[in-house]
C-alpha cells in the first residue's frame, strides 16, 4: 500500500499539483474542499440539490483557474468563500426571479417530535428572515454567525473593510430582530 504524500501538502500545493496533472491532489482537494463549500450553501439557500450544484461549480472554477493560481494573492479557502457567495447569490436571484413559493421545511432528526417541531419553524422563520436580507446583509450574517468566520475574513471575502462588515451584520441582525419579534411567542423564544 502506497503512502498518499497529498496528505501533508496544504491546499496550494495541491492545487499547484493539480495544475500539473496530478489527479490525486484532485481527490485531497475536493475531499478537503466539498464539505466547507457545501455548508456555506446549504445555510445560504436552505436546499440540499441547489448546494451540492453549487459545490460542483465552486470546484469546477477552482479547477479552472488552477494553472494561473497565485498562493501570494489569497487563502484558496477565502477565495472559495467568495465564489461560493456570489454563486448562492446568483442562484438566489434567480430562484426569486422563478418562483414565489416558500422555502421548504428543513429536516432535524431530533428524536423527540415536539423539539422537532419547534426547531422547525425556529429554522424556517430564520431562513424566510434571511430571505428578505439584501444580499450583501445576507452573506455577512451567514457567514459569520453560521460558518463561524471571523470578521477579518469575512472582510476579506466581501472585499469590503471590517468596518462595513460590522455595519452589514448589525444591520441585518436588526431587521431580523424586527422581523422575527412578532413570531417570538409562536417560536418558543419568550424568554430569549
Amino acid at each position: 500500500m502506497s503512502f498518499d504524500v497529498s496528505q501533508n501538502k496544504d491546499n496550494a500545493e495541491l492545487l499547484a499539483l493539480f495544475a500539473k496533472g496530478n489527479r490525486l491532489s484532485t481527490i485531497s482537494l475536493t475531499s478537503r474542499l466539498a464539505p466547507i463549500i457545501f455548508s456555506q450553501a446549504f445555510y445560504m439557500l436552505n436546499n440540499s440539490a441547489d448546494a451540492e450544484d453549487v459545490t460542483q461549480d465552486a470546484l469546477l472554477q477552482l479547477w479552472k483557474i488552477a494553472p494561473k493560481w497565485d498562493p501570494n494573492r489569497a487563502q484558496i479557502t477565502t477565495w472559495l468563500y467568495r465564489v461560493t457567495s456570489n454563486l448562492c447569490i446568483d442562484r438566489f436571484r434567480k430562484s426569486k426571479r422563478l418562483s414565489s413559493e416558500e422555502m421548504p421545511e428543513v429536516i432535524d432528526k431530533t428524536p423527540d417530535v415536539d423539539q422537532k417541531m419547534q426547531l422547525m419553524a425556529r429554522s424556517k422563520a430564520l431562513y424566510a428572515g434571511l430571505k428578505i436580507l439584501p444580499d450583501r446583509q445576507r452573506q455577512a450574517i451567514v457567514l459569520r454567525h453560521l460558518e463561524e468566520l471571523s470578521n477579518p475574513d469575512i472582510s476579506e471575502i466581501m472585499e469590503i473593510s471590517i468596518e462595513a462588515v460590522e455595519s452589514l451584520i448589525a444591520r441585518g441582525k436588526r431587521s431580523l430582530v424586527t422581523t422575527l419579534t412578532p413570531q417570538k411567542k409562536a417560536l418558543g423564544l419568550n424568554n430569549d
